[in-house]
């Protein structure tokens, strides 16, 4: 089959929009009903035909991978965002790791749907394995580009020493954000206290290890 014979999916402003309506009613779905809604009702929901759909995504798991991508970095959207990249120009770094932190463990912590997606993902994992391919497969740097790019300009500036960038941002994860996930995974969750002690421990321990030894 030649390249051109594949099929590519539409494209341009109104493909876009199209596109962004079905994900966001499969979103809706998919959290009311569970993978088992029908493509049908998504399409009907999206106010497109079924044939739209699969032109846009060409299957239902493609088109759920395409929910749990978008939906990745919406913790470190907004306020999260902007805090991580306004790092490398604070004069008292960790002071300002501790509030980015802050921002970012919140958003974790108040991102219900998020939540939500990442255990429907865990419970259809073993009926559809690729159904996890956004989380396992996408490179540590590429699921949250804004921490990657803060650390990174850090030790460009030699305010830290990170040898190994993805070890260290699955580090930063574990101390601040991993908790509260597992947690979440059971159906709890960490109270502000010991969140906010976990946030300054965390951030103390990532800057002993990964600080300037002569600061």
């Amino acid at each position: 089959m030649s390249v051109d014979s594949v099929k590519q999916p539409p494209s341009g402003p109104r493909a876009e929009l199209k596109r962004q309506a079905i994900v966001r009613a499969a979103r809706d779905l998919f959290l009311q009903e569970g993978f088992g809604v029908g493509m049908d009702t998504i399409a009907a929901e999206a106010g497109v035909s079924k044939v739209t759909v699969y032109n846009h995504f060409g299957s239902k798991e493609a088109l759920f991978t395409a929910v749990i991508t978008n939906a990745l970095d919406e913790p470190l959207a907004g306020e999260s965002s902007a805090a991580l990249e306004g790092l490398a120009e604070a004069e008292d770094l960790r002071a300002a790791l501790v509030e980015a932190a802050r921002a970012w463990v919140q958003a974790v912590r108040t991102n219900h749907e998020v939540t939500a997606l990442r255990n429907l993902v865990a419970a259809e994992l073993h009926r559809f394995p690729e159904l996890g391919e956004a989380w396992r497969h996408r490179g540590t740097e590429s699921h949250h580009p804004a921490v990657a790019n803060a650390l990174h300009a850090l030790t460009e500036q030699g305010r830290l020493r990170i040898p190994d960038l993805q070890v260290a941002i699955i580090q930063f994860y574990g101390l601040l954000v991993f908790p509260h996930m597992v947690f979440s995974s059971y159906g709890t969750h960490i109270d502000d206290d010991v969140t906010d002690r976990l946030i300054i421990g965390g951030v103390d321990m990532f800057l002993t290890h990964y600080g300037r030894r002569d600061a």
